[in-house]
């Protein structure tokens, strides 16, 4: 009999893959840690029973989650921060700009960081750059100790906002704030958020926006299917300064700045074409964002929970925001 693996993406719809091979699965301090061969998408991430990344198309995610905003600054990203980020991935699509001299990268887990560095080989290369700094240490913490002006990039590639998870308090309008004031006067900062799909864009993507907007002066929301992930997933960019257009670039606007910024280092996904499709939002997309009233607080105890891939939206007291809850369904055997 196979082993298999099953993941609930949201109520009434679970998904069921075939494992090939366990190559790690544990429990850190913060969270349950899975790598493993999956059968339809190879060696695949799991962070509390949820695909984080597979071999098939994480390069989609990542591309799409580092590139936009290293093309759009201005004159080129020379210092970069990264709020998680532990399997090395992103920091790796950073470090493909030569511009860019110092990429802090602090990840809370150092199992899960350890454990992507002995099975992960495709990030090794990135661990091993001296423009790495690699801490083990709270993202929210070492942020706020960073010097006013220290990045021209802010990166938060973090785990879903689950109740009781490490992450949430990283998506509110407190944080935000705090993250603006360390950007640089061009600086950007982009987020992932969450699942984008038509049905489940209202889950945590359109209130991300919602609560960017309240601190920086522009926001722009955009989307790519991943394949792993069963929907579109989506993202938030803020500019510390407006930018005319706000992501628009020409086709060959984009290929231009890829050609000059990552000189020999060809994309697997991204290019002036694809680049077009990013912010290309339905209508309906469009309208729940520009609707959408909920702003995500410490203050006022106002969070979103995620239900494995799904949603559960809390109204939580500053008392009890810390509480847990049951998160993903996940069995292995």
């Amino acid at each position: 009999m196979s082993k298999q693996i099953e993941e609930e993406l949201e109520v009434g719809f679970r998904a069921v893959y075939r494992i090939d091979k366990i190559l790690h699965s544990g429990s850190s301090p913060f969270q349950t840690v899975d790598i493993v061969d999956l059968a339809p998408f190879g060696r695949t991430l799991l962070i509390d029973g949820m695909i984080q990344s597979s071999q098939v198309d994480e390069f989609v995610y990542h591309e799409s989650l580092v590139h936009p905003a290293m093309l759009l600054h201005p004159t080129g990203v020379k210092t970069v921060y990264i709020g998680g980020g532990g399997e090395g991935s992103t920091a790796r699509e950073v470090l493909r700009h030569p511009s860019v001299t110092k990429c802090v990268m602090v990840d809370i887990d150092a199992d899960v960081v350890s454990f992507c560095k002995m099975h992960l080989p495709e990030n090794a290369h990135a661990f091993a750059d001296p423009r790495l700094d690699l801490v083990i240490a709270d993202a929210k913490g070492q942020l706020e100790a960073a010097p006013d002006g220290s990045f021209d990039l802010i990166i938060m590639d973090l785990d879903d906002p689950l109740e009781g998870g490490p992450c949430y308090q990283l998506y509110t309008k407190e944080f935000y704030a705090t993250a603006k004031a360390k950007l640089a006067p061009d600086g950007i900062l982009v987020t992932q958020s969450g699942q984008a799909g038509i049905k489940q864009h209202k889950s945590v993507f359109t209130p991300i926006y919602r609560t960017l907007c309240t601190v920086f002066p522009q926001v722009v929301g955009y989307t790519q299917a991943v394949y792993s992930f069963c929907d579109e997933w989506g993202w938030n960019i803020a500019f510390n300064t407006p930018r005319e257009g706000g992501m628009m670039m020409s086709v060959a606007e984009v290929d231009a700045r890829i050609a000059q910024r990552l000189p020999g280092s060809e994309l697997k996904f991204l290019d002036g074409v694809s680049f077009q499709g990013l912010p290309a939002l339905s209508k309906l997309h469009r309208a729940n964002m520009a609707a959408e009233e909920r702003v995500l607080s410490t203050a006022s105890g106002t969070f979103l929970f995620m239900h494995s891939q799904g949603l559960c939206v809390a109204e939580a007291n500053a008392a009890s925001a810390n509480g847990g809850a049951d998160v993903a369904a996940k069995r292995v055997g």
